[in-house]
């Protein structure tokens, strides 16, 4: 029995565990789980210490230690050194933000995705592939080898997004999230732990938590990741391997990286031999992006140009420039999870992007985004709503005390899909009171309007 009495001790977690269940440590994982599923524990909780909870269950410190780490692969809780452990904010959230089919009776304005009005260009690059003789190719397996002048296409439209790179470097992936994956499998082991922002991509949190990585929030100021205090500290105590970046209009924040803060970040990155995954679909969003981070760290960054925000999801490809030491592994990783990308897919890319019918692509998205965040900067007046007039979310800062969790329910119920901060929180970071708004996702300007009064009027009725 426990030396110490527990009875009147204010401890956050006393859990009753089965001590004929073995092993031990994964009945008390299974314990803590479930204590969380079923808000027994509430995110942003701060577990009783290992060696007092050892002490209170008469178990060894290793058996705690088994237990809570087989929760924090799982994302569920979230260790700070010198903090403690505490449940994550977002244990609870969820993190698949495409359903598998839309909702009928909601305006989507949750999920990202361009608007549906500016892919004459594609059209016509696709009319002429299907009626040329060889048109079979396109139903076939494609080589790497064989895709030399495409790789010459990905070259082109890495250095319009502010990166210039060579074909020896270029990988293809089925989108931003297949790269994502395959970098994470080829150079992470379950257990690693990567740095991201206390606000992140949440198909970099499925695909963590899918290969057992676990992602450590990197402390911000001003919007944006602080390198010399935050990231310098990750790095000498956290045991991080590499980081994932948004630089170009952060999703969800939309904030933007200084050309500063990328210099800082890249010597630090070179300093302890950090990869780097820098994620720059949204690079081509405005019209003079700024120099990559990959600029500055060319040996340490992967850069992912997926093609989802600035051409069209249904392409499913994005363009990997990927340093020496990493191309091999990632390449392979990419084999073993694709064995190739569509070559029908990859050559309507490539041929769009030479003949430079993408540029008109892109600023007729552009046109039509500026357009509907005119409406949204109508509707939302007097609120704050971060982003810029050529983006195609918008992050909505709430007013009052409701949580972003409670407004995202609330807009729902009255017909509109918003996402909430705390899909996107990493860890024991505090979600921002805030919701993601995507402008381009209704299908017409009629419908993005009737989303936008409903919630004109939900922010109304919390002032």
């Amino acid at each position: 029995m426990p030396i110490n009495s527990f009875e009147n001790y204010p401890m956050s977690w006393k859990p009753s565990i089965d001590k004929a269940e073995k092993p031990i440590y994964k009945a008390l994982a299974g314990q803590l789980e479930q204590d969380i599923l079923n808000g027994v524990l509430l995110p942003g909780t701060k577990l009783p210490p290992q060696r007092e909870l050892a002490d209170y269950l008469d178990l060894n410190v290793s058996t705690i230690s088994k237990a809570f780490k087989v929760c924090e692969l799982k994302g569920l809780l979230s260790a700070t050194v010198g903090s403690g452990t505490f449940v994550s904010y977002d244990a609870l959230s969820n993190a698949y933000l495409l359903e598998d089919t839309k909702p009928t009776h909601l305006i989507e304005m949750g999920a990202i995705l361009p608007d549906h009005a500016s892919y004459e260009p594609l059209l016509y690059q696709l009319k002429n592939m299907v009626h040329e003789e060889d048109y079979e190719k396109w139903f076939s397996y494609g080589r790497a080898g064989e895709s030399l002048w495409q790789k010459d296409a990905a070259v082109k439209l890495i250095q319009r997004g502010g990166f210039e790179t060579s074909v020896d470097h270029i990988l293809f992936a089925n989108g931003g999230q297949n790269a994502i994956a395959a970098t994470l499998a080829s150079l992470c082991k379950p257990g690693d732990r990567i740095g991201v922002d206390h606000h992140t991509y949440p198909g970099l949190k499925t695909v963590a938590s899918l290969l057992s990585v676990q992602i450590v929030p990197i402390k911000s100021e001003n919007d944006e990741m602080s390198p010399e205090e935050s990231l310098e500290y990750a790095c000498k105590n956290e045991n991080i391997k590499g980081l994932y970046l948004i630089p170009d209009y952060h999703n969800p924040t939309t904030s933007f990286m200084s050309v500063e803060n990328r210099r800082m970040v890249a010597d630090i990155v070179k300093k302890y031999n950090l990869f780097v995954i820098e994620d720059a679909s949204y690079h081509l969003l405005n019209k003079n992006p700024l120099p990559a981070l990959a600029s500055f760290a060319p040996q340490q960054v992967i850069h992912i140009a997926s093609l989802s925000k600035s051409l069209a999801p249904g392409l499913r490809l994005a363009y990997v420039a990927v340093p020496r030491q990493y191309k091999e592994p990632i390449s392979k990783a990419l084999y073993n999870l694709n064995i190739t990308v569509s070559p029908l897919l990859a050559e309507l890319t490539a041929r769009t992007i030479v003949s430079n019918q993408f540029e008109v692509l892109i600023e007729s998205h552009r046109e039509q985004t500026i357009r509907r965040n005119q409406l949204v900067n109508r509707y939302v007046a007097g609120y704050t709503c971060l982003g810029v007039e050529t983006g195609i979310f918008r992050w909505l800062l709430l007013p009052g005390k409701m949580s972003g969790a409670e407004f995202e329910e609330l807009a729902a119920r009255l017909g509109v899909q918003v996402y909430a901060a705390e899909r996107f929180v990493v860890g024991n970071s505090c979600p921002e009171r805030a919701v993601r708004v995507s402008v381009c996702a209704p299908k017409t300007l009629e419908e993005l309007e009737q989303g936008l009064m409903i919630l004109r009027r939900l922010l109304d009725d919390l002032t």
